[in-house]
């Protein structure tokens, strides 16, 4: 066992040393650090402006899904050509011929890929801990946000190196990778959007209105019940959609931090109450009458009671996700093992 974590070692130590030399590698960190640190200053500024008091939380949560961002977009390129890449050049075949094993070389890249996806995590730190410092975030939402998002950056990682190993040409690998992204984080959410406006039901309203009042200003003659009847969408059919989603899953993941009245007060919170709101069927027939005593009652929700009383989905997309980088690491392996019994036409071998 210890000889096969080594073969795993021997990898990752050349894909990390191959990274560092190159200058690109330092100027593509310190981009990241300027926009991290442009969009921490401009949050700060927001948030100043708008006199918000313990805005640690908001500040902390946009930094976080910030660096989702960018990771899901860097991530992709730098591990969608991690095994074809070196077919191309003809080194994957002078790795293949010595005792490195087919899944050493798999899980030694892929956690190559993943350590550098980290490097932009780590690289965000000191705006995360200015932004914990501001106040208005627990320690239990920290450390779950921050795990959430080095799982989701080793997904990404997974899904490149095994698109890299199951396709034979870099370019198009990288594509795929990128489609894969888009599809979990925007193609979700068009999904769930489209599906709920393409499947609707009729809600039938009764309305009574008063026609007249007493000196008190209480009704005291009402008119005929009017009834209409208009389509509402159905998204709480299609809200599955979203446990795929990685923004979605981090929210939902999140434990919320809620303020005196009952509201969300960061973005993780906001974006979790709007998924848990897509759950709640709507009404399909509604009164009103004004001539009644308990019009004027209300039986509002305030957002807490309903991220309290609806399903979380988090653990749902976990799973999602799981099997789809295991899927595609396993796919590589069964593609890049040797001898191969097949190849397709116009692989080079060495």
């Amino acid at each position: 066992m210890s000889a096969f974590f080594t073969g795993i070692g021997v990898i990752v130590s050349l894909e990390l040393r191959q990274r560092v030399r190159t200058v690109a590698w330092y100027v593509l960190i310190g981009v990241f650090v300027a926009l991290v640190a442009l969009v921490t200053l401009l949050l700060s500024i927001a948030f100043g402006g708008f006199g918000a008091e313990n805005s640690g939380g908001a500040i902390f949560s946009a930094i976080i899904y910030f660096v989702l961002l960018l990771g899901t977009l860097v991530a992709p390129a730098l591990s969608g050509n991690a095994i074809n890449g070196d077919r191309d050049a003809g080194t994957l075949a002078t790795t293949q011929v010595t005792l490195v094993t087919t899944w050493q070389l798999i899980l030694g890249k892929f956690l190559a890929a993943w350590v550098t996806a980290l490097a932009f995590l780590a690289a965000a730190v000191p705006f995360l801990i200015y932004a914990a410092l501001d106040g208005g975030i627990s320690a239990t939402a920290i450390i779950v946000s921050v795990l959430v998002l080095a799982f989701e950056l080793g997904v990404v990682a997974a899904i490149g190196v095994g698109l890299s190993g199951i396709l034979s040409r870099p370019l198009f690998s990288v594509a795929v990778s990128y489609l894969v992204v888009a599809a979990l984080s925007v193609g979700t959410l068009i999904a769930f959007l489209l599906g709920g406006l393409a499947v609707q039901s009729d809600v039938r309203s009764t309305t009574t209105y008063a026609i007249s009042y007493s000196p008190a200003g209480e009704p005291e003659r009402c008119g005929p019940p009017q009834t209409t009847t208009y389509p509402v969408p159905r998204f709480d059919y299609f809200w599955g959609v979203l446990v795929a989603n990685p923004y979605v899953l981090l929210a939902d993941a999140v434990p919320t931090a809620y303020s005196a009245e009952g509201y969300p007060t960061d973005l993780f919170g906001n974006i979790k109450l709007g998924v848990r709101q897509a759950q709640l069927a709507p009404e399909l027939t509604m009164t009103y009458n004004e001539c009644s005593s308990d019009f004027y009652g209300s039986d509002f929700e305030i957002p807490r009671e309903i991220v309290e009383r609806t399903t979380p989905g988090w653990f749902v997309g976990v799973v999602i996700h799981l099997v789809l980088a295991v899927g595609a690491l396993v796919y590589a392996w069964s593609r890049t093992r040797t001898p191969a019994a097949q190849l397709a036409r116009g692989s080079r071998v060495a």
